[in-house]
């Protein structure tokens, strides 16, 4: 996730470190870097301009704090004008009415039936929300079947009216079904095109003047860059929509779309997806994503990750067994589980500080897991219970059954071992100032 915009701009303000002072010539070199790397993401060139701007006149005159150098402080600077320049902070889903009606707007091949299917989870689990999925989408063929298949996936109704296609009339009767069947939410996906034309935006035109919907989002896939914020522009000029939901961001953006996309339309990006999964979507934290671009990582975005797996009747259980020296393979092989719920390794990783940086080239893979899986399933489940009784000939047995080779199986019982040891001394007074500073941090 803005991989490049992140090393550019990481190099446009190394150009301050060294500097005993911030000067007019100093700042007007590292802008101008700064700018070039804006614009190689594909931002508006007026827009990294006015950016640029803002930021130099704001730096001129900043007296550097004693616990500042000039480089740091304009890595504040320059956050704090990203921070802006993406919406300031996040804006929530708009749930009111009954039922609240979300019109999803966007082109084909943005994300939009997909992203419906996500929001339609994040509703219903994060929300409590009853969900009903419509299917509008009357021309795309298998267009209504692939709403059907994401809404069982994720547990939630489709409503959908095969043969019928005036989709005003399906939305009205979608309404009706949901406040006859105690549905709380109603999303409904609209028909896409190839291109913004005539014939579509005035459909979506009549359909939101038909059902009047508490919020109309419009998708965008991130990864076409100012093509997206001009769409976005041309969909807002006929619906005024609500907020933008920004798709694929897990994929190899520019990043111009969420950097433009707040200036262009005057709307908040409210979601963002960052990966196939049902439940890859996550509320839109300008100041957070900020952070992200500048290689600060995203520790808030990645504890709130981690307290949704958490459960605290199963941390009681491992914490006893932990304490009994009774910690094996297969709460390894949980705890293996919870981090891949968390999402995609890659994404995990840009939330950490610096982690970027340090990994700069090094591909990760979801699947980086499978040969550790892979070698415990191999194992009987007294091995598993029991790691002591893994002896030579059994390693053997579990590298042949695993496809692995004896110094892979050697290598995962030796940090399994690291593992179980630094958990054991977490229970004792070790991890006790550890435990205290994340009591505080809630």
């Amino acid at each position: 996730m803005f991989n490049n915009l992140s090393e550019k701009l990481d190099k446009a303000l190394h150009t301050l470190k060294g500097h005993g002072k911030i000067t007019e010539i100093n700042v007007a070199e590292t802008l101008k870097e700064v700018r070039r790397a804006l614009l190689d993401a594909d931002v508006n060139f007026k827009i990294a301009k006015e950016f640029t701007k803002k930021v130099q006149t704001k730096a001129i005159g900043q007296d550097v704090l004693t616990t500042l150098n000039p480089g740091q402080l304009m890595v504040k600077l320059v956050k704090d004008e990203l921070t802006e320049l993406m919406g300031g902070e996040s804006v929530g889903v708009n749930l009111a009415g009954l039922p609240t009606v979300i019109l999803m707007s966007g082109l084909q091949g943005s994300g939009k039936t997909t992203f419906s299917g996500k929001l339609a989870n994040f509703l219903k689990n994060k929300k409590s929300k009853q969900v009903l999925l419509v299917g509008c989408d009357v021309y795309r063929p298998a267009a209504i079947n692939q709403l059907q298949v994401v809404g069982e996936q994720i547990g939630v109704e489709v409503y959908a009216e095969v043969g019928n296609n005036n989709p005003i009339e399906i939305s009205q009767n979608a309404i009706k079904h949901a406040k006859a069947n105690g549905k709380n939410v109603v999303i409904i996906d609209t028909a896409g095109r190839l291109a913004v034309d005539e014939e579509m935006m005035t459909e979506i035109s009549n359909i939101h003047k038909a059902i009047t919907p508490q919020e109309t989002l419009f998708v965008v896939d991130s990864m076409t860059g100012q093509d997206a914020v001009n769409t976005a522009k041309a969909f807002n000029d006929i619906l005024n929509f609500d907020g933008v939901v920004l798709t694929k961001l897990d994929g190899d953006t520019r990043g111009g779309a969420a950097l433009s996309i707040k200036s262009v339309v005057d709307k908040p990006i409210k979601f963002i997806g960052t990966g196939e999964k049902m439940d890859a979507i996550d509320v839109f934290h300008p100041d957070r994503m900020a952070d992200r671009i500048l290689g600060m990582g995203d520790v808030i975005s990645l504890v709130e990750r981690a307290q949704d797996q958490y459960d605290e009747q199963e941390a009681r259980k491992l914490q006893k067994k932990i304490a009994k020296n009774q910690f094996g393979f297969d709460d390894f092989l949980n705890q293996i589980q919870q981090i891949k719920k968390m999402g995609s390794m890659k994404d995990l990783m840009g939330m950490i500080p610096g982690a970027g940086k340090a990994l700069k080239g090094v591909d990760i893979d979801d699947d980086a897991f499978k040969g550790i899986e892979a070698i415990i399933h191999s194992m009987t489940p007294s091995e598993r219970s029991t790691p002591a009784s893994i002896n030579a000939s059994r390693k053997k047995r579990i590298a042949k059954g695993s496809g692995t080779s004896i110094q892979e199986v050697n290598q995962l019982m030796k940090q399994f071992n690291q593992m179980s040891k630094m958990m054991k001394m977490m229970q004792g007074g070790g991890g006790k100032k550890m435990m205290q500073m994340m009591q505080g941090m809630k």
